[in-house]
């Protein structure tokens, strides 16, 4: 009875309000109906239309309602194909940022694209309290193709991050370890949330954070590719009634400068972590999904980590992070002790299994080692054309960086010179330039790249 009378008066409500607004009542079977019923009950304001921003629109909304969480250039993107982006104003750009790293089959994606629309149109969002075959179905690809035996899925890279923060702790303390270490290195990025902040060792990003002026306990860090530096941290670790819970690097420093790490670096990790019942983290949120010439960047340092990090690239820019963990770091999580809402949704999951599949059949890891050399050598030969500008060209495949040594000349300098010249960079660390574009881009792309990217310098050198 309180179904009907709830139906009969909602009808009647919907007969009443359409009576005084003198027009018929609509059906509240038709989404219109619904949607006029709801604007002239509720009082709510619809959202605005995307057509009629226009870029002044668009950046007063930002400076409006949007939290100044980021600097941004003076663009705003319309659309995107393969390695291009357009602009509001009809301008094309060589998209060489990819979303940071993030857009591996560039932009528009034909297979990317329908896996989404046919997930969407299936079922888009399920609990992890049942079980998702797509889910499944990549953390098995994400085994077979690493050391890893499990996965545990969440929504970006700090939030893969935390996880693996989380099991190191829980790995100690099964140790009998009450007071866990993670040790981290100089420069290093590991995301934005307070305890992969607290990882980050770079205090410029822990001004304000921080309760009496510590970040959260338990982290020292090491200078990078530094082995007496690090036995000097693993000392500290272990003193004090203190106990090695983890060594976590990234194989490449992206934010820190584009640093590749070591191979005897890593290898002294490893032995220390043996050494001490601790596990060796991998962060790859940036170098991961086959960005390095290898579906993993600790596979270009001949290492396995007992757990490595993913994201960015996973989903091809649909939000996705991956946790994944070998031998007894895979049974550290038991039912309860971490979670996710969104993680490994059968809509992430279906964008991860897209990637992985154009992954595998295009052969991009091949794509990926050529273009990259391509590009090692293009920057060389700009960097002896100006010797005064452009320093030491580093990085794998297609995670490249080339210093900036012009006197008085930033590295955001040259980016913006760049965007004036149609081709979109963005700097790493205090004095790189970085390249990463889409891991599809072709040979004549990279020369496109080089080409902008000489004019710019050019430019710069001119108006100095």
């Amino acid at each position: 009875m309180k179904l009907n009378l709830s139906l009969f008066l909602t009808a009647t409500c919907l007969s009443t309000t359409a009576a005084f607004l003198g027009r018929p009542a609509a059906s509240s079977a038709t989404t219109t109906g619904l949607s006029a019923t709801v604007e002239a009950t509720s009082g709510l304001i619809p959202p605005k239309h995307i057509e009629d921003l226009k870029d002044e629109n668009c950046q007063t909304l930002y400076n409006s309602n949007v939290q100044t969480t980021y600097g941004r250039y003076p663009l705003t993107i319309k659309s995107g194909k393969g390695c291009y982006l357009t602009t509001t104003d009809g301008k094309q750009y060589l998209d060489c940022v990819s979303g940071i790293a993030t857009c591996a089959l560039g932009h528009a994606n034909a297979e990317l694209t329908a896996a989404i629309t046919e997930q969407m149109n299936t079922v888009h969002h399920v609990s992890n309290l049942y079980y998702i075959p797509q889910q499944a179905a990549l953390a098995n690809w994400l085994c077979e193709n690493s050391d890893a035996d499990k996965a545990f899925f969440c929504n970006s890279g700090a939030e893969s991050n935390e996880a693996a923060i989380k099991l190191a702790r829980r790995h100690a303390s099964n140790r009998g370890v009450t007071k866990p270490v993670i040790i981290t290195a100089e420069q290093s990025f590991h995301g934005r949330t307070l305890a992969a902040l607290s990882a980050t060792a770079q205090p410029k990003y822990h001004k304000g954070f921080g309760y009496d002026g510590q970040m959260v306990q338990g982290f020292e860090h090491c200078k990078y590719n530094d082995i007496a530096s690090l036995e000097a941290a693993v000392e500290r670790a272990t003193s004090d009634g203190q106990g090695l819970a983890a060594i976590m690097l990234e194989p490449l420093q992206g934010e820190g400068g584009i640093v590749p790490g070591t191979v005897e670096f890593f290898e002294k990790a490893r032995e220390i972590c043996d050494a001490n019942g601790a596990l060796l983290m991998c962060d790859e949120v940036q170098v991961g999904m086959g960005r390095s010439g290898t579906l993993w960047g600790h596979q270009q340092l001949g290492i396995v980590p007992d757990v490595f990090t993913s994201a960015k690239a996973l989903g091809g820019g649909v939000p996705i992070g991956a946790m994944m963990a070998k031998g007894e770091a895979a049974t550290v999580f038991g039912p309860g002790d971490h979670a996710s809402t969104y993680g490994g949704n059968p809509l992430a999951c279906a964008a991860g299994l897209a990637v992985a599949q154009y992954i595998c059949d295009n052969d991009i890891l091949s794509n990926v080692e050529a273009r990259g050399q391509q590009l090692t050598e293009g920057l060389e030969a700009l960097a002896e054309k100006y010797p005064k500008m452009l320093g030491q060209v580093r990085g794998w495949g297609l995670l490249k960086g080339v210093e900036c040594i012009g006197e008085g000349v930033a590295p955001g300098v040259l980016v913006g010179a760049a965007m004036k010249a149609g081709l979109l960079l963005v700097p790493a660390g205090s004095n790189v330039v970085r390249f990463v574009p889409p891991l599809i881009v072709t040979e004549a792309e990279i020369n496109e790249a080089i080409e902008k990217f000489d004019a710019a310098i050019a430019e710069v050198i001119a108006s100095a």
